[in-house]
């Protein structure tokens, strides 16, 4: 009997373009196909409640799309992937990488397993570029997006990888429910219920219709009543869809208004990537100032009342308030909201920006371990080609600008502008005054 090969996924939960599993029946066995939760290696940061939502849904999916041959497993992966081995007979294990701190438990399996004679392969599936591959001509992460950008775009972007022909193994499993990802008590999920569909198709799904329909408006991508934008970002998180998949249809059929979008949309997937090149460089993204001069920063203690005003859309600042019953109803929020909401958080309330992030981190269904920290660093100013801090959004400004009719505000905010909206929690002209102050402390510190 042909000994059989183990296909690894963890943020690539999809069988079209996927270099490991196609690698794996290359190989001419049949394949186990595993997913482990892992909520017990230090390495791993365990996911918030809106992104177990989806992984809910997004295992279902794969689940259904391979006849019920995936393999669920539960437990640190150092245990779980010798286990599966010793219970199958493989004698291949591969996966495609992943470039955080998780990447540790990655290169201690890979030298142990070969060690005992196994061929372990990894492949390059979820990022267009490799960390290592764009680099300063020193041999450091770039500090700054746009030499990043222009330095990555002179290496060609490979064609995306059919679904391959696969005849599955089997193993034993764990049943999916026994995880407990879904919200019971409350079920508080219902918006996002009525909002996603996670999965392979979903995601494909997206893809055209944002092709078809939106990308032709992306210049509007700034005005969030608009519907403008790709919703793409937890399709990618997942990897139920690659950003190669993504790059082979925005160089397809268009029409000429959408063509005219999409240097512009390619350049917010390479923010994406630049995130993860300096989550690379730097795995401490979500805990430490990427810039070390901010750790003299005077953050405030939250005032409980304040801080829950924020997280449940009560701040008494309209476009703030939608952005927060949009997060949580959804399990996601417009991008350019969500830089407004991230700035009266630590700018106008002096509040820490990591508060913010493990809220977005437990709440967005998008919540990426390399663009939530960095893009909090971003407009804290503590990160890479980050906002300076004196750029302090003015929400009331900002909702002027790009939702100057409140058609955003009012679907989310009914009440503003009545006796039951209250007044803002903070005074946004003093509160900027204040955060200009505290600023000295960095100043002086670097």
């Amino acid at each position: 009997m042909t000994a059989p090969t183990i296909v690894w996924l963890r943020d690539d939960l999809r069988l079209a373009d996927n270099p490991a599993l196609t690698a794996a029946t290359e190989r001419g066995a049949p394949v186990v196909l595993v997913y482990i939760l892992d909520d017990d290696s230090p390495e791993v940061r365990p996911l918030g409640a809106a992104s177990r939502w989806w992984l809910h849904g997004s295992l279902t999916s794969l689940a259904a799309s391979t006849d019920g041959n995936l393999v669920l497993r539960r437990g640190a992966a150092e245990t779980v992937i010798p286990a599966l081995v010793a219970e199958t007979g493989a004698d291949a294990v591969f996966w495609n990488r992943r470039y955080g701190a998780a990447r540790e438990i990655d290169a201690r399996l890979k030298s142990s397993l070969r060690d005992n004679g196994l061929d372990v392969q990894s492949f390059q599936a979820n990022l267009l570029f490799e960390p290592w591959t764009v680099t300063t001509g020193d041999g450091n992460a770039f500090r700054v997006f746009t030499p990043f950008w222009k330095a990555a775009r002179q290496t060609a972007v490979r064609a995306p990888l059919p679904a391959p022909r696969v005849h599955w193994a089997t193993a034993a499993g764990d049943d999916l429910e026994s995880w407990e990802l879904l919200p019971t008590h409350p079920d508080w999920a219902g918006g996002l219920r009525e909002s996603w569909h996670p999965g392979e198709e979903g995601a494909h799904d997206q893809l055209e219709s944002f092709a078809d329909e939106r990308l032709a408006d992306y210049h509007r991508r700034d005005e969030p009543a608009v519907a403008a934008t790709s919703q793409l970002s937890p399709h990618l998180s997942f990897g139920e869809i690659s950003p190669f998949q993504i790059w082979e249809r925005m160089h397809g059929d268009l029409t000429a208004a959408a063509k005219k979008n999409v240097a512009k949309f390619l350049s917010e997937v390479g923010w994406r990537e630049f995130n993860a090149n300096i989550l690379f460089h730097f795995p401490e993204l979500a805990g430490k100032n990427y810039r070390p001069a901010f750790d003299a920063f005077p953050w405030s203690e939250p005032v409980p009342a304040e801080l829950e005003a924020w997280q449940q859309g009560r701040t008494g600042i309209p476009i703030v308030d939608a952005g927060m019953r949009e997060l949580w109803h959804t399990g996601y929020m417009h991008n350019r909201v969500r830089m407004i909401v991230a700035s009266l958080l630590v700018k106008n309330m002096l509040i820490d920006w990591r508060v913010g992030e493990q809220w977005f981190w437990d709440c967005l269904v998008d919540a990426d371990e390399a663009s939530n920290p960095g893009n909090w660093q971003w407009v804290a100013g503590s990160g890479a080609d980050a906002a300076p801090y004196f750029r302090v959004f003015n929400p009331m400004l900002q909702a002027d600008k790009f939702d100057g009719q409140q058609r955003y505000i009012r679907r989310w905010v009914p009440e503003v502008g009545t006796d039951d909206y209250p007044e803002p929690i903070v005074d946004l002209a003093a509160s900027r005054r204040d955060a200009l102050a505290a600023y000295e402390h960095v100043k002086a510190a670097r």
